[in-house]
C-alpha cells in the first residue's frame, strides 16, 4: 500500500500540520501539488520533497546526475520541448546500475531507436505522477527495460541542454553537407521569397544556428562575416582576440547574409548601402541580444554580429579589476554632489561596464538618475534611460539638454561626440549635477586634450572635471594550464619590471587546454589609470593643454599608468607580460 506523501513530510521531514493544510487550501485555489507549494513557500527544499517522494512511490532520488557520461541518441527521436514540458530525460545504459557514481559505458551507435530498444535505460524525472508523458515517452524510444530515478529539475533540465546540444552536427559538417547537395539548395532558397517560410531544418537557417550558438559556447563577443575575391571567411572576436570559426566555400555566402538580414529586419534586397538591425535570440538558459551591421565592399556585404548576454548579471565596481586603493579612490569620486567623471579608452575597452558597475553602486531611491546611450546595453532597475535615435533628431546634445529639465541629480552621457554636448555636460556639472561620460582618447591626459579641441575652454575643463580614469582590457590566464616561468633580463625590461619588483613574485605563461580553447587565457579583467583634478593639475591645464605635459605632472603627483597596473597583475600572477605589452604599447 502506498504511503501517505503528507505522513511522510511530516514524520520524517518535521513539517507542521498547520503547513500542510495551508498548502492544501493555496492547492484547492490555483491548483497544483501540495509538495510543490511547500517549496514555493519554502518550508521544505526541493530535495527534501524528492526524498519525500521516493519514499512514497519507492523510485530511488538522485541528488546527482552523471552529466559527462550518457547517450545521445533519444535526441534525434524527441523533441526537447516535450522533455522540458515534462522535465524528464532519458540516460542510456547498457547495465543496470543502481547509483549515479557508478561509469557509464560508451555505446557503438548504429541505428538511434535499435539502440535504446537494446539497451537499459534510465530515466530521470520529476514529478513521479505525469503517467501519460511518461507512457509516451517510453513508447516513442520502444523501451522494453528501464529504470526510473527522481532528481532536481536543474539537474534535469541541464541534462536536456548538453544531450541536444552534444547531438547537433557540428558547423563543419552542416557546410560539408550543403557542398554535397548545393545544387538543390540553391534552387531551395530562389523559390522561397522569405527564408523564414523555411522549415527549420534548412541548411541555410540550421547554419546560422550553429554559428550563433557555437560563437555564445565560446564566450565570442562579436561574429564577423568577411568576403574574399574567390571564398568568405567566419571569424569570432573571444577575450578581445579574432579566431577563424569557419571558411564555407563562396556560393553559400549570399544567402547566409540575406539569412541574417532577415532575422534582423533588415532590407535583403539593399546591397550596396550600410545597413543596421537587431534581434534576439535564446539559447538554453541565455537570452542573447544580437545586433547585426552590414557594409558593401568589393566582394559582397561584410557582416558583424555584435552579441550582447542579456543573461549575465552586471559587474560591480569590486569586480572589475581595480586594485584596492584604486577602488576606494572611485567609490570616494562617485559620491561626489557634482563635477564631471571621464572613462575614456577605445572601442571595447569596457568602458560602459565600469559606468553601469558605478551607477549600480550609487543607485538608491533618493537619487534620480538619468542616461541617454547609444545603445541601452543593459536595462537597470530604477534609472530612466534614453536611446539616442537620429532617425528623429535624438541627438546626445538634444536628449541632454531635456534631461536637465528632468531634475536630476546624476546624469550618464554615453559618449561625448561634439561641442554642444560637451558643452552642456560640463554646464549640468557646475549647475550642480553629477555626469558620467566617456571619450575615445588612448590615456587620461588626452581627455583635456580632447575637450579642448573640440571647443570647451580650459578654465571651464578645470572648473568642472573632477577626474579622467582610462582603462583597457587584458586577457586572464586559464587557471587549470598556466605555467610559472622565470622571464629574462631583455623581457623584464621591456615592459618595465625591476630586479626588486621581480624579487619574491611569481610570473606566469599562457600554455593551452582544453577548456581555454588552447588560447592559454580565459575571461578578461581591468587595468586603469585614474587621474585626479587636484590643484596641482588644474593649474597645468589652465597654462597648456599638452598631455605630455599634463602626464608629467600626474605622474609627479604619483599617478598610477595603465602599464603600471598592468604590471602589478603580472606580478600577482593574473596576466602575462605579453598581454600588458599588446594592450598598452603605443
Amino acid at each position: 500500500m502506498r504511503k501517505n506523501l503528507s505522513h511522510i513530510l511530516i514524520n520524517s521531514f518535521g513539517v507542521s500540520k498547520e503547513d500542510i493544510d495551508e498548502a492544501r487550501r493555496i492547492k484547492a485555489e490555483r491548483g497544483g501539488h501540495t509538495g510543490d507549494m511547500l517549496v514555493t513557500k519554502k518550508i521544505i527544499a526541493e530535495t527534501q520533497l524528492l526524498e519525500a517522494l521516493s519514499i512514497q512511490y519507492d523510485i530511488p532520488f538522485w541528488p546527482e546526475l552523471p552529466l559527462d557520461n550518457f547517450g545521445t541518441d533519444f535526441a534525434h527521436l524527441v523533441p526537447i520541448q516535450f522533455l522540458k514540458k515534462y522535465v524528464m530525460v532519458p540516460l542510456e545504459r547498457n547495465n543496470q546500475i543502481s547509483s549515479p557514481e557508478n561509469s557509464l559505458p560508451q555505446n557503438d551507435r548504429q541505428n538511434a531507436a535499435a539502440d535504446m530498444q537494446n539497451s537499459t535505460c534510465i530515466i530521470a524525472i520529476n514529478d513521479p505522477v505525469a503517467f501519460q508523458p511518461l507512457d509516451d515517452l517510453i513508447r516513442i524510444l520502444g523501451l522494453d527495460d528501464y529504470k526510473l530515478v527522481l532528481s532536481t529539475k536543474n539537474l534535469i533540465l541541464t541534462a536536456i541542454n548538453i544531450s541536444y546540444d552534444l547531438s547537433r552536427d557540428s558547423a563543419e559538417q552542416l557546410v560539408q553537407d550543403m557542398e554535397e547537395n548545393g545544387s538543390a539548395i540553391i534552387s531551395e532558397i530562389e523559390d522561397t521569397a522569405d527564408l523564414l517560410d523555411d522549415i527549420s531544418d534548412a541548411p541555410i537557417i540550421k547554419l546560422v544556428n550553429h554559428i550563433i550558438s557555437q560563437s555564445v559556447k565560446a564566450r565570442a563577443s562579436d561574429i564577423h562575416i568577411e568576403p574574399y575575391q574567390d571564398s568568405f571567411k567566419i571569424r569570432y572576436r573571444v577575450d578581445g582576440i579574432l579566431y577563424d570559426l569557419l571558411s564555407p566555400p563562396k556560393w553559400i555566402q549570399p544567402a547566409l547574409v540575406s539569412r541574417i538580414k532577415v532575422m534582423a529586419k533588415m532590407n535583403i534586397a539593399e546591397k550596396r548601402l550600410p545597413q543596421d538591425g537587431r534581434f534576439d535570440v535564446k539559447i538554453g538558459n541565455q537570452e542573447i541580444d544580437v545586433r547585426v551591421a552590414t557594409i558593401p565592399i568589393s566582394f559582397g556585404e561584410r557582416v558583424v554580429l555584435r552579441l550582447l548576454n542579456k543573461s549575465g548579471s552586471l559587474l560591480s565596481l569590486s569586480e572589475l579589476g581595480l586594485a584596492s586603493d584604486k577602488l576606494d579612490q572611485l567609490e570616494s569620486l562617485v559620491k561626489s554632489p557634482n563635477g564631471i567623471i571621464l572613462v575614456t579608452g577605445p572601442t571595447g575597452s569596457g568602458k560602459t561596464t565600469t559606468l553601469y558597475a558605478i551607477l549600480s553602486s550609487i543607485n538608491i531611491p533618493d537619487i534620480n538618475i538619468i542616461t541617454i546611450e547609444d545603445p541601452i546595453e543593459y536595462q537597470i532597475k530604477g534609472i530612466s534611460q534614453i536611446q539616442v535615435n537620429p532617425k528623429i533628431d535624438l541627438t546626445f546634445a538634444r536628449g541632454l539638454r531635456s534631461i536637465v529639465r528632468q531634475d536630476p541629480d546624476v546624469i550618464l552621457v554615453g559618449e561625448i561626440r561634439d561641442h554642444e554636448t560637451a558643452e552642456i555636460a560640463v554646464q549640468s556639472a557646475l549647475t550642480g549635477h553629477l555626469v558620467f561620460s566617456t571619450l575615445h582618447t588612448n590615456d587620461s591626459a588626452g581627455a583635456i586634450t580632447r575637450l579642448v579641441d573640440i571647443g570647451i575652454e580650459p578654465f571651464l575643463i578645470s572648473s568642472s572635471v573632477l577626474a579622467v580614469v582610462a582603462q583597457r582590457l587584458v586577457r586572464v590566464l586559464c587557471s587549470d594550464c598556466k605555467q610559472p616561468y622565470t622571464p629574462d633580463d631583455a623581457t623584464l625590461k621591456s615592459i618595465g619590471i625591476t630586479t626588486d619588483q621581480f624579487q619574491g613574485s611569481t610570473i606566469f605563461m599562457a600554455k593551452g587546454c582544453e577548456n581555454c580553447l588552447n588560447t592559454g587565457y580565459k575571461g578578461r579583467t581591468g587595468i586603469f589609470e585614474i587621474m585626479l583634478l587636484g590643484s596641482g593639475l588644474k593649474s597645468t591645464i589652465l597654462k597648456t593643454y599638452d598631455s605630455n605635459r599634463i602626464k608629467n605632472e600626474a605622474l609627479k603627483l604619483n599617478m598610477v599608468t595603465l602599464r603600471m597596473d598592468g604590471i602589478q597583475k603580472v606580478l600577482s600572477g593574473i596576466s602575462t607580460i605579453e598581454e600588458i605589452l599588446r594592450v598598452t604599447q603605443k
